[in-house]
């Protein structure tokens, strides 16, 4: 996984090649909301693709639109999905997504006769619920917290080298008293977060920040 810093960094440097999108970010920013360009979010995956080829990013809003190939336990699969946003959850223990995905497909890229293509035509998975793919994983990842049906949890801090981040832990500590997402989706070319600010907070967003800079 790409640390926060190098993904930050990527960031600046491809805003710093596509100076229009700051416009458009600074746009929604009037209606407190956070556009993420899905041309960045494109970019960032191709820095670092993993184990995905082939990727394709779009918007069905309120879903994201996603599909890669990928080698599972020594399958090529090709799978497409739309993703929706439930909810975000952050503080300084705590850096989660639920998210939904629906409107699955599955096809073996070995063959309908390979060991993969004839669990796909037995129907052995069901495509409304995606959270059966990891009967077929021999371990989870640690940062999927929940699956059930079409829903998964991801808790990034559950990422032994990110919930270790110092930098990220004050940052998420200072920035949870003062600001709420609301929503998350996808609309255009865009992702747009929604958020509601917190007046009241501020004096805790200092306390924490304060210990922050006390424990550095």
């Amino acid at each position: 996984m790409s640390s926060p810093m190098h993904a930050l960094k990527s960031g600046v440097g491809y805003l710093a090649r596509n100076p229009l999108m700051l416009a458009q970010m600074a746009r929604h920013a009037v209606g407190m909301r956070l556009a993420v360009p899905l041309d960045l979010l494109r970019w960032l995956i191709a820095q670092r693709p993993g184990n995905m080829t082939d990727v394709v990013i779009g918007a069905d809003s309120p879903a994201l639109t996603f599909a890669a190939t990928v080698n599972m336990m020594g399958a090529r699969l090709r799978f497409s999905a739309g993703i929706t946003v439930d909810e975000v959850r952050l503080g300084p223990d705590e850096l989660a997504l639920a998210l939904r995905v629906g409107n699955l497909t599955l096809s073996s890229l070995d063959g309908p006769d390979s060991p993969m293509g004839q669990l796909l035509k037995a129907g052995a998975i069901d495509p409304k619920k995606p959270a059966n793919l990891l009967n077929f994983m021999p371990k989870r990842p640690p940062v999927l917290v929940e699956a059930q049906d079409d829903r998964f949890v991801i808790d990034l801090l559950k990422n032994k080298k990110l919930a270790e981040n110092r930098r990220l832990r004050a940052a998420l500590a200072t920035v949870q008293p003062i600001v709420s997402i609301r929503e998350v989706r996808a609309v255009g070319d865009n992702i747009l977060i929604g958020i509601d600010p917190r007046p009241t907070g501020v004096l805790s967003a200092i306390a924490a920040l304060v210990s922050a800079l006390r424990g550095a």
